[in-house]
């Protein structure tokens, strides 16, 4: 038996300003989503089959990364240039980012990408697995996407 990933389920604060992040600047299409005051959520796809991302409204707090569970969530994307596209924008959009423009995985690593914060301070990566060659590492010991 092999396992993938069906979807990734987030719990947020606000619903609406979450889904604004992820649609608008993320660009996932809206494929269904519950109104009742208190059973909120959206199901978030990318064109394939599904929902890739669920976004549930019931939390009572932004994210807190001292606590088991999510670590961060990793996007690819198909070239570094398409990264940078996506850091254009979600800069536009006034986000958080945990390193200053592209950084490799590791030193001397091909690939790359973008550590950010959506707006409960869940950890998000956007990355490609070509094109970060001579981009900074910022762990020398360790993979980028592990401490941020």
């Amino acid at each position: 038996m092999t396992l993938r990933t069906g979807h990734t389920g987030l719990n947020v604060t606000d619903l609406d300003r979450s889904l604004a992040f992820y649609r608008d600047v993320l660009g996932f299409a809206l494929l269904a989503e519950g109104k009742e005051d208190d059973r909120r959520y959206a199901l978030l796809g990318d064109g394939g089959d599904g929902p890739v991302l669920t976004l549930w409204q019931q939390a009572q707090g932004p994210y807190d990364g001292g606590r088991a569970g999510l670590h961060h969530l990793a996007f690819t994307a198909e070239s570094i240039d398409r990264v940078r596209e996506y850091e254009t924008a979600l800069r536009g959009a006034g986000v958080e980012f945990a390193h200053e423009g592209v950084v490799a995985h590791r030193e001397g690593a091909a690939s790359g990408g973008i550590f950010f914060h959506d707006p409960d301070g869940i950890r998000l990566e956007i990355a490609a697995p070509l094109g970060a060659e001579g981009a900074p590492a910022p762990h020398g010991s360790a993979p980028t996407c592990g401490f941020f």
